[in-house]
């Protein structure tokens, strides 16, 4: 409309113009080439008008004529972009229908409408993946890691499929790059975390998790119980190689991480006593067992108060054992104790206040303690069987056992040796999956 307007307007004008100069007086002489023209001014200068008309229309029909392949390239361009753009929906559609052969269809469609941008490359990689070929998906992948726009994506793709593959060492470089990118994205942590832990590289573990809790993309109770894990194994590793004085510094931080760790206490009392410092190893272990007694802490803290013969360990056991007197652990550990420096009457006493403590069936360690007392007096050989017999349908004694998997551990570590996840061994009773071949044979032998 406003075009429309505007024309009409400078018709108007135009036609004032020429109205104008048609009643200009005076008369106008033109000599050219022997040509001679008298005319008015007036019609002089509507020929100079319309002269002028003939060359702007003359120059619009020449850039009509030149532009009109520049303006059917941009047409088919447009077309193309259209078509490339409509395939990349349907692909993404297709992706996320799981339907592979027609997101690669679509992929190829949009690849040869658009070339290989971002979107182009990264719908091509999907569906390759979905289509089950990774080969393919890597390619599309590694494209995308040159583009800058679309480098981070194309990381979080080829550190699965590394870690898919196997091969943990580039997976670990290609989310360090990732981390150099967005160091605040929580895939690129949670893909670190898992990562570091697997190859043993506690170190950069613990600092990792360190900026995941000043960063809050963990919650800080997860973020310090991850922290103490892999601090834990980073002192054993220092100690393994000989560096007594670094694993305990880095023994005393995963302490304070995580504070109610008694593997962590223990550790760290052991180091204590192997760097001469017993009094604070043992200072340690009795701190500890006063809160959370826990039979991880006898080694310590037998290194700590390190005796000549059984009879002066259970005056230690008893030291031990009066900071929680009623502890199935205490009642345990003086069992123990009693056992070997013969004290068979004490060994039974505190067995059974141990089973007491324990509120239901004794379990099987302890089946088998009572077993080892009547066998050692060896005046009870018929109630040493039966206590055997017994442990095999006992309750399973508490170990290290992982949260994810359920498989049972001897000792702590902070990768489970089932299922390798991290940080999820806790000390508790396994699940009993089937009777043990021993209890089995004992039932069929008195059919």
């Amino acid at each position: 409309m406003r075009r429309i307007i505007g024309l009409l307007v400078f018709a108007a004008l135009a036609m004032l113009l020429v109205a104008w100069l048609a009643g200009v007086p005076g008369q106008a002489t033109l000599e050219f080439a022997g040509w001679r023209m008298d005319t008015s001014a007036g019609a002089l200068g509507v020929l100079a008008l319309g002269i002028a008309a003939l060359f702007v229309f003359a120059d619009r029909l020449w850039r009509l004529i030149t532009g009109a392949p520049r303006r059917f390239a941009a047409w088919r361009r447009a077309r193309r972009e259209r078509r490339g753009h409509a395939a990349l929906t349907r692909g993404l559609v297709a992706v996320a229908a799981g339907e592979a052969i027609e997101a690669g269809k679509q992929a190829r469609l949009a690849t040869k409408a658009l070339g290989s941008p971002a979107l182009t490359l990264l719908l091509s990689a999907q569906a390759a993946q979905l289509a089950g070929d990774e080969a393919g998906a890597l390619v599309h992948l590694e494209a995308m890691r040159g583009l800058p726009e679309t480098e981070f994506v194309a990381l979080r793709g080829l550190v699965a499929g590394a870690m898919r593959s196997g091969d943990d060492r580039r997976a670990l470089e290609l989310a360090r790059r990732a981390r150099d990118l967005k160091p605040a994205a929580p895939w690129v942590t949670a893909a670190l975390v898992e990562l570091e832990t697997r190859n043993g590289e506690w170190a950069a573990a613990a600092e990792t998790l360190v900026r995941a809790r000043r960063t809050k993309m963990l919650p800080p109770e997860q973020a310090d119980s991850n922290g103490a894990a892999a601090l834990h194994e980073r002192a054993r590793e220092l100690d393994r190689a000989g560096q007594r004085r670094p694993a305990i510094a880095v023994a005393e931080r995963a302490q304070r991480l995580g504070p109610d760790r008694p593997e962590i206490a223990a550790t760290l009392a052991m180091l204590y006593a192997e760097d001469g410092r017993t009094r604070a190893a043992g200072a340690l272990v009795e701190k500890e067992w006063a809160r959370n007694p826990h039979p991880v802490l006898i080694p310590a803290y037998r290194r700590a108060r390190p005796v000549e013969g059984n009879l002066q360990w259970v005056k230690q056991a008893e030291r031990l054992a009066r900071l929680s007197p009623n502890h199935r652990e205490s009642h345990m550990a003086m069992a123990e104790a009693a056992l070997a420096a013969e004290l068979w009457g004490e060994a039974r006493r505190h067995a059974e206040a141990a089973a007491a403590a324990s509120g239901g069936e004794p379990s099987a360690g302890l089946c088998r303690l009572f077993a080892r007392i009547a066998q050692s007096q060896g005046d009870d050989p018929e109630g040493a069987r039966n206590w055997l017999a017994r442990a095999a349908d006992a309750p399973a004694d508490s170990a290290w056992t992982c949260r994810s998997c359920g498989q049972p551990h001897a000792d702590w570590r902070a990768l489970c040796g089932g299922c390798g996840a991290f940080d999820r061994l806790e000390w508790r009773a396994p699940a009993r999956i089937a009777a043990p071949m021993a209890a089995i044979g004992t039932r069929g032998a008195g059919v």
